[in-house]
């Protein structure tokens, strides 16, 4: 079986290439687990994810905490800040199809924007929780 870490980063990952608005505003394909080298801005990453158990007396699960990362090198924080609100839209409550388990819930739970210290580029993260369960 899938791994429930592996089959909720591809599900979000699917859902995120899928969103029309998102696509239309960063570019297609640049969605990325691993950023190649000449990757144009602006681009989105998995970032760091932890996985717990969260089994209950009969029934195993998981929650998992994950972040994305929007990057950008556009004045000001726009493009990061429009990216983060298609995001949050993509994925907050949805019901994502996962690999050998089941999505209970996904929620967004903060966004943050800043600039980085190279002065050109601007990042936004976003943090989800999600909860699965594996399908009997």
């Amino acid at each position: 079986m899938t791994s429930a870490q592996w089959a909720l980063q591809k599900a979000v990952f699917a859902t995120l290439s899928g969103a029309a608005p998102l696509t239309a505003l960063i570019g297609s394909g640049r969605i990325y687990d691993d950023v190649p080298r000449d990757a144009d801005f602006p681009y989105v990453t998995f970032g760091q994810s932890q996985v717990r158990d969260w089994s209950t007396g009969g029934e195993p699960g998981h929650e998992h905490i994950f972040t994305l990362h929007i990057w950008s090198r556009e004045n000001g924080r726009r493009e990061v800040e429009e990216a983060m609100g298609l995001m949050e839209d993509a994925l907050h409550d949805a019901s994502l199809a996962l690999d050998g388990h089941q999505l209970v819930n996904l929620r967004h739970e903060f966004s943050e924007s800043r600039r980085e210290i190279d002065g050109e580029t601007y990042r936004g993260i976003l943090r989800y929780r999600a909860v699965t369960e594996p399908v009997a």
